[in-house]
């Protein structure tokens, strides 16, 4: 068992489902509502905890019913939260619209008092960050909070992951400090200016995220996988019809720093998350869809 610590987000997702998203000032029936835990970060702990890491998550929560939420979730997955509470603001919530034909969605991001996080959090928590196997980020707390907790990991030898999701602007030197960068095709472009659309393209820009100073870039493709550079495209593992792609980035991020951190090669880890993704957009929700172990070695064997 290895040892992830996890910065990030939790939010209180609220799920729509209907055949297509109301144009602006129209009002139509949906198919489905429901209420759950997301937000990358919490997402991502609970798959790399369900794999089976030691897992820690960094964040801030109100004091609300949602930070009852998250506590609870964290409890029954076995992860091991560092949380500053603050009763001036609110925990996160989403609105996730998810096209009933074909369940791809559409994400609204409201962070909360996670968005206050600072540098100084990372400070407050830097003995952790420095004993782990792997760190992980995302975008969906400030920026300067991931940038420090990036910094300290690098400092000590931790292998660090950055999952740039939200897209944004990154500030200078950032990704230089990131052993793995794991974007989609649109955050791929919105960091190289390449537009993705095949595994070629994705070689271009993984070339380009090199030239930035990524360790390995790793681009995820959706149905086709995913391309690991410097090894080749990593094929998706289909476990079954989609019912909801939402959390499968998650379940991918977070699965991938689990088996690093166990001391798998980044191959059998990228293959592992493929798994780990291609099983949670079976189920619905995000938290929920994560996968534990057992179903995912099911699957790879």
């Amino acid at each position: 068992m290895g040892q992830v610590v996890i910065l990030g987000v939790f939010v209180a997702d609220t799920t729509y489902r209907a055949t297509r998203m109301p144009r602006i000032g129209e009002t139509f029936l949906g198919d489905g509502f429901a209420l759950g835990p997301g937000g990358k970060g919490s997402n991502q702990a609970v798959a790399s905890a369900r794999i089976g890491a030691d897992t820690h998550f960094i964040t801030h929560l109100g004091q609300d019913d949602f930070a009852d939420m998250a506590l609870g979730l964290w409890d029954k997955a076995g992860i091991t939260p560092h949380v500053t509470r603050n009763a001036d603001s609110y925990t996160g919530a989403a609105f996730i619209f998810v096209e009933q034909g074909s369940g791809d969605n559409a994400i609204i991001i409201s962070p909360g008092t996670a968005a206050l996080m600072t540098g100084q959090d990372m400070e407050a928590h830097s003995d952790l960050i420095a004993g782990a196997d792997v760190f992980v980020t995302q975008l969906e707390q400030p920026v300067e909070a991931a940038f420090r907790g990036l910094e300290i990991a690098r400092a000590a030898g931790v292998t660090t992951i950055l999952n740039p999701a939200p897209a944004t602007d990154l500030p200078d030197g950032m990704l230089a400090l990131c052993d793995y960068v794991t974007p989609n095709e649109t955050e791929t472009q919105e960091l190289t200016g390449l537009c993705v659309t095949t595994v070629e393209d994705a070689v271009r820009a993984a070339d380009a995220l090199r030239d930035q100073g990524v360790g390995t870039p790793l681009i995820t493709l959706g149905e086709r996988g995913v391309y690991l550079a410097g090894h080749g495209l990593v094929p998706a593992i289909t476990a079954g019809p989609v019912v909801e792609t939402t959390g499968a980035g998650d379940a991918f991020n977070g699965a991938f720093a689990a088996a690093l951190a166990e001391g798998q090669p980044p191959v059998q880890a990228a293959r592992l998350g493929c798994a780990a993704a291609g099983l949670s957009v079976t189920r619905t929700g995000t938290a929920p869809s994560m996968p534990h172990r057992a179903d995912v070695d099911e699957w790879l064997n």
